[in-house]
């Protein structure tokens, strides 16, 4: 049983309602989510592209006694976190590795603008912005340290492109 932040009664499932996993040490209601983490050569570097490419803003930043940084951005309210490479760590970038395994799913109200913006910071381009069959008007960018975003918008109901 989970107590509703601020509520003066007990609802058996609220943890389940509001998306909840249980209290945290304070009781206070610990909402499940998920925040990628992108392992790059340099964290500095490519804080800088992420803020030039999508107007990320810098949330948190934390740097090691050996120099090591990891630093919390946000474009919009999508959080994300760069980390330096930590080969001992098991913690390697899309560089070391040859490639990568995930892609970011970036929505935004203007996906040929951002697009744009990104391929002006230093995005290659994989396969352009357009309306795509399953619902979105999408395209496909690798940022210079290897990692793949989606970018697009959700297209209206009953436009898509043709198969």
């Amino acid at each position: 049983m989970i107590r509703a932040h601020r509520a003066q009664r007990t609802f058996p499932n609220a943890g389940a309602f509001f998306g909840c996993t249980g209290t945290d040490r304070f009781g206070q209601l610990v909402v499940a989510s998920i925040t990628p983490v992108l392992t790059v050569r340099s964290t500095a570097a490519a804080v800088e592209f992420y803020k030039a490419a999508f107007g990320a803003i810098e949330i948190s930043r934390v740097e090691a006694s050996d120099g090591q940084l990891v630093i919390d951005l946000a474009i919009g309210q999508a959080r994300f976190r760069v980390v330096d490479e930590a080969p001992t760590a098991s913690n390697l970038s899309p560089e070391t590795l040859g490639g990568t395994s995930v892609r970011l799913n970036l929505l935004v109200e203007e996906p040929d603008a951002t697009a744009a913006q990104a391929v002006a910071a230093g995005a290659v381009e994989v396969f352009p912005i357009a309306d795509q069959p399953y619902g979105l008007r999408q395209g496909r960018f690798a940022d210079p340290f290897g990692h793949h975003w989606l970018i697009g918008k959700p297209l209206p109901v009953g436009i898509a492109a043709e198969d």
